[in-house]
């Protein structure tokens, strides 16, 4: 059954086609997924679906009493309102009713008594009190705050907050953009479980491949005002998507062969003119108005970083080190060693004290205990999530250059155009402000600033927030040929698995461990736990009544790896003395050389011992 549909819907914003003729329709339990470069208009599309837009031409039709939410990507700063109030307004009236009962409820004075008892007969009248517990169960499920103020609200929360108002009126349609964006990987995970059971139908963008590849029935594409579908999964859409351009290509040499032969033929001497043909001259007019219209390809983004001069083998040490704010707890006791070329991803749930961490490592924080010890010769670049390094009120050009036409790159002076270019800024926009801006392209522009700086440590705190696929996956290449060392805080599952060599992972007790591998590596290693515990979140120190871990560090697993091969050197060695002391003139020697052969085996056994005991302790973890 169709639920909405558009024909021939065309929508430019000056003279950029955001939108041109084109055509879709969605039908019931669809979960199509809309791809497109940034600034192509996916948020603009998502506007006009939902009634905020409105079209130049053609016709939108939705399905009478079609219910449709809508999770921008763009997230108010402030609303005066609780974080239950805000998820409740999803319901609209009822929702209104079920706040006030909500605060009401928390008072217990006689007036307040009153009141309840008139908003529990509207909610009995209305049939509010199931929606009352969907209310409930959205927020429980993405852990926000109920009492707190929306303002007050960190911009991860603000997003979850967002995401239940969408989700709390059970939809015909969802429309999410960026859904997972500022998410961590828990709550990223639950929403695909949710999306993957959720009735009704759902047109998504994102840029997490892996959110992409597990929800999506249907690929739609928005290239240079085309919409594009592309039956079946993300895999699929890839090998079309490379056919469609080579046969595009094709046909525009094919086209640009043939106009080039009408041109030369046109330019000929006096001979060709007196036989010109009408038709052939209007025909070259038509070809000419034709490549003129035509929109070429979106070229690639052009990433490089310049990995300046080689730091020290160690880059940071950390030796038993705690940090609490406010006599909260964030990291104890953890200890690592990074050296140089290492790729570390560090994950964790939000407001667990990854940005936190990085700052101990650059010595921006001060442990409450513990010692970090710095390399030598760092040069540090660092991406901060909230881009707090551009001043929005500014330029591009004055963003990365301070109002100079020229800006260095690996000792080489290149005009700020060019360099611009290869982040597909264009050359009429580089004066334009920053607040004009979308997300992925301000992302974008921070990647070029911070390009600018020589380092041999790169710290990227969320880059992929906002970025289309293709300048993600050219990221992972960049940072894949990258020498220096690399610090990544990223819930970006299939980023961390194609770019870290080790995990720092943030779990329950305020502990910290490491782990060798990316995303998926840490997730075998702790998927025993989760069964153990039907499901709950992996714990670093999760015990049992003992108080026994029940999980390896990094430090842990090379012990565990390494003492077998040290046992049976020991084993080897303890043959080899017991053979010498079982031959017949063993004790026929001094008795200082009897002595020390039998304390060595005495000493030998010990260890042994030792060595076993541990092993089984390792190899029950």
């Amino acid at each position: 059954m169709t639920l909405l549909k558009l024909n021939k819907v065309s929508l430019a914003y000056g003279h950029i086609p955001l939108l041109s003729t084109a055509s879709f329709q969605l039908e019931r339990a669809e979960r199509v997924c809309l791809l497109g470069r940034n600034g192509t208009g996916k948020s603009t599309f998502f506007r006009l679906l939902y009634g905020e837009a409105q079209a130049d031409d053609g016709e939108i039709w939705r399905q009478d009493s079609l219910k449709l939410s809508y999770l921008s990507q763009e997230i108010p700063e402030i609303l005066h309102t609780s974080v239950f109030d805000t998820v409740a307004e999803g319901l609209g009236e009822l929702g209104a009713v079920l706040a006030d009962y909500h605060k009401l409820s928390a008072l217990a004075d006689e007036q307040s008594h009153s009141a309840l008892t008139a908003l529990h007969h509207k909610i009995d009248q209305l049939g509010g009190w199931n929606i009352q517990q969907k209310v409930e169960t959205v927020i429980s499920r993405l852990s926000l705050p109920a009492d707190m103020k929306f303002e007050d609200c960190s911009g991860g929360v603000k997003r979850r907050v967002m995401l239940g108002r969408a989700l709390v009126s059970n939809p015909d349609v969802l429309l999410l953009d960026e859904p997972t964006n500022h998410m961590d990987i828990t709550a990223i995970t639950w929403l695909e479980d949710f999306l993957l059971g959720f009735n009704g139908s759902i047109i998504f963008i994102t840029h997490d491949r892996t959110l992409l590849r597990r929800l999506a029935t249907r690929i739609i594409e928005l290239d240079r005002g085309n919409l594009v579908s592309f039956p079946g999964n993300y895999d699929e859409y890839l090998k079309r998507k490379q056919h469609l351009l080579n046969t595009e290509n094709i046909a525009n040499e094919r086209f640009d062969k043939k106009l080039n032969e009408h041109e030369i033929w046109v330019r000929q001497g006096i001979k060709a003119r007196r036989t010109r043909n009408e038709g052939r001259v209007r025909e070259l007019e038509r070809m000419r108005d034709l490549r003129k219209q035509r929109i070429e390809q979106q070229t690639t983004a052009s990433l490089k970083i310049d990995a300046g001069e080689m730091s020290g083998k160690r880059v940071v040490k950390l030796h038993n080190v705690s940090f609490s704010f406010d006599q909260n707890p964030i990291i104890e006791k953890f200890s690592t060693s990074i050296v140089r070329g290492d790729r570390v991803g560090i994950i964790g749930p939000n407001g667990c004290g990854k940005s936190t961490l990085i700052k101990l490592m650059l010595g921006q924080l001060t442990p409450s205990s513990g010692k970090v010890i710095s390399g030598t010769n760092l040069e540090v670049a660092y991406f901060d999530q909230q881009r707090q390094q551009l001043d929005v009120k500014k330029s591009i050009r004055e963003n990365i250059s301070q109002g100079s036409d020229q800006v260095e790159i690996g000792g080489r002076s290149l005009h700020i155009i060019s360099y611009m270019k290869n982040f597909l800024f264009a050359p009429e926009r580089i004066n334009s402000p920053v607040s004009s801006l979308s997300g992925g392209e301000r992302n974008r522009l921070l990647l070029a600033r911070i390009f600018t700086l020589p380092a041999n440590l790169l710290v990227l705190d969320e880059p992929t927030n906002d970025l289309d696929m293709e300048t993600l996956e050219l990221l992972e290449e960049l940072l894949a040929e990258y020498s220096g060392t690399l610090l990544l805080v990223s819930h970006d599952r299939a980023f961390l698995d194609r770019v870290v060599t080790s995990v720092i992972a943030f779990e329950d007790d305020n502990r910290v461990r490491e782990y060798v591998g990316g995303y998926e590596d840490w997730l075998k290693q702790v998927a025993p736990t989760k069964n153990k515990t039907n499901n709950e979140t992996p714990s670093t120190t999760t015990k049992t009544g003992k108080g026994k871990k029940i999980k390896l560090s990094y430090h842990e697993s090379r012990e565990l790896a390494d003492l077998p091969q040290l046992i049976e050197s020991l084993e080897a060695e303890q043959k080899n003395i017991e053979e010498h002391i079982s031959q017949s003139d063993f004790y026929k020697q001094d008795k200082e050389k009897i002595t020390a052969v039998l304390a060595k085996l005495d000493e030998i056994s010990e260890a042994l011992t030792t060595h076993y005991s541990r092993w089984e302790e390792l190899d029950s973890y």
